[in-house]
């Protein structure tokens, strides 16, 4: 019997890492989703239904969605040859994504939402 220590698997080794990090993710776009209704807040109120905020949490879905996403790349680096330099610089591909989707938020709320709030 082999008494050496049982690698974990890539998908909990990846769950261990991104996991933790989801909450800040999504504390990141709720705080932006937040300035952008403070800051506009006139402009938002009429938006403010219980029928947005079923809208609201489908796109809260969608980018925890969008997260999961980073599992495929992790998963596959974490079982290639660069896994020692991608485990210390794995932090790198959070970020840009975290920014990524702060911008597409951003870009969605400005083109896709504020245009319409209280025009029907």
């Amino acid at each position: 019997m082999d008494d050496a220590p049982i690698a974990p698997s890539p998908f909990r080794d990846a769950a261990r890492f991104w996991e933790p990090r989801r909450l800040w993710y999504n504390l990141a776009l709720a705080a932006q989703a937040a300035a952008w209704v403070v800051l506009t807040w006139p402009h938002f109120r009429p938006a403010v239904t219980l029928a947005s905020l079923a809208k609201l949490l489908g796109l809260a879905v969608l980018a925890n969605v969008c997260y999961s996403a980073a599992y495929l790349a992790d998963i596959a680096l974490v079982q290639s040859s660069v896994e020692s330099a991608w485990r210390k610089q794995r932090w790198v591909l959070w970020l840009i994504g975290t920014l990524f989707a702060l911008l597409f938020e951003c870009y969605w709320v400005a083109d896709e939402i504020y245009p319409y709030v209280g025009t029907g």
